[in-house]
């Protein structure tokens, strides 16, 4: 488990966390939310004991993560996909860490499978692409099969099958009873992903709730209602009716009503006694998105603005616009939700020709293979 208490950081004059307390318990998926520059990532540097607390404490398991013993077997982390030095493979890189942890190499091998990189773990770091560089560092993150787990926006670079992945591997850790801690600003993978929330705004603690507590107390929901648009006195009538029931009625561009303050069952015994025909009468439910927005709308420092110049840029003749390629895509049978890769064939191994023209790596041998 992880604990915050009381938790403040400043870099001289700026507070980038301020009296941050809250809990990270083992056995579900925690989210960690706020706008940029919230202080999300400072929170997890002090965490990991790589900025001290101008005051406050947090402890992994009862202990400041400096004074665990052997730390890469109890804690694992994904901050920086990007710190890797680039002349190395990625088995050299997991490698040196499972050498300094006291880790079997055996180890190495295990978790490059895990996450993918098998066929690519002699390939320089430096040539892989940012969803790979992800994957190494959640291998990273693994190496030591750690009880607590904390990963700063994984899925950034990752395909929608990598981002699959990532999503169906927290929830496996936290089904193992495992402490998963994950910073993301994709609130859809987030709704899918997490059973439980923390929110900080301005390094202030907004939200520490479920993800289902977290949307009711941000939103409401409300009833779409829609009637033929080629009478209009029918939606005129119903907005009269619905609002002497006691219901807030608005009506939206596209012609539909949003009522709240009724249920739907009374919604349409309102309409169908008032003799009202319903095209459409649909219950809308906030996403988790809306209800972020709701209640961080105040804690954000950086919004941006209309351009006021842009209407001196004259504009573009239409035979000068660029015009979008014209693929050919051929009919692929469609087989469950996504079409498989060929049988045996790895997105990231290296092509089978090495001596093909367009093979960068035909350009020459790499040393650090060849050893």
């Amino acid at each position: 488990m992880i604990e915050a208490v009381g938790l403040t950081k400043r870099y001289g004059a700026k507070t980038a966390v301020y009296n941050l307390s809250f809990q990270v318990r083992p056995g579900h998926v925690t989210g960690f939310l706020g706008p940029n520059g919230s202080g999300k990532s400072t929170t997890m540097r002090m965490i990991l004991g790589l900025d001290r607390p101008t005051s406050g404490h947090v402890t992994i398991g009862g202990h400041p993560f400096r004074q665990l013993p052997n730390a890469p077997r109890q804690v694992g982390a994904l901050l920086d996909a990007k710190a890797v030095h680039g002349g190395r493979s990625a088995r050299s890189h997991l490698l040196s860490l499972a050498q300094l942890a006291g880790i079997p190499a055996q180890r190495v091998d295990e978790v490059l499978g895990v996450v993918g990189l098998q066929d690519v773990a002699k390939r320089r770091s430096k040539g892989f692409s940012l969803g790979m560089g992800q994957r190494l560092g959640i291998a990273a993150a693994l190496l030591g099969d750690p009880q607590v787990l904390l990963f700063d926006e994984p899925v950034n670079g990752l395909d929608p099958e990598g981002i699959l992945w990532v999503r169906n591997l927290m929830k496996k850790l936290a089904a193992e009873g495992r402490t998963v801690f994950v910073s993301s600003h994709l609130m859809s993978e987030m709704a899918l992903t997490a059973d439980h929330l923390i929110v900080i705004g301005r390094g202030q603690l907004l939200a520490d709730m479920s993800v289902k507590d977290f949307i009711s107390a941000n939103s409401a929901d409300f009833a779409r209602v829609r009637t033929p648009h080629t009478e209009p006195q029918q939606r005129e009538k119903l907005t009269t009716v619905l609002t002497e029931a006691g219901g807030q009625v608005m009506p939206e561009p596209d012609g539909a009503l949003r009522v709240t303050g009724l249920p739907l069952p009374r919604i349409s015994d309102l309409a169908h006694d008032a003799d009202v025909r319903l095209w459409e009468l649909s219950p809308h439910q906030a996403s988790l998105e809306e209800a972020y927005m709701r209640m961080t709308q105040g804690a954000v420092d950086y919004r941006s603005t209309d351009d006021r110049l842009a209407h001196l840029q004259p504009p573009m003749p239409p035979h000068q616009l660029p015009q979008p390629p014209q693929y050919v895509v051929p009919e692929v049978p469609q087989q469950g939700w996504y079409a498989p890769p060929p049988p045996g064939q790895n997105p990231y191994a290296a092509p089978q020709n090495p001596q093909h023209p367009q093979n960068p790596q035909a350009q020459g041998p790499n040393t650090e293979d060849a050893r």
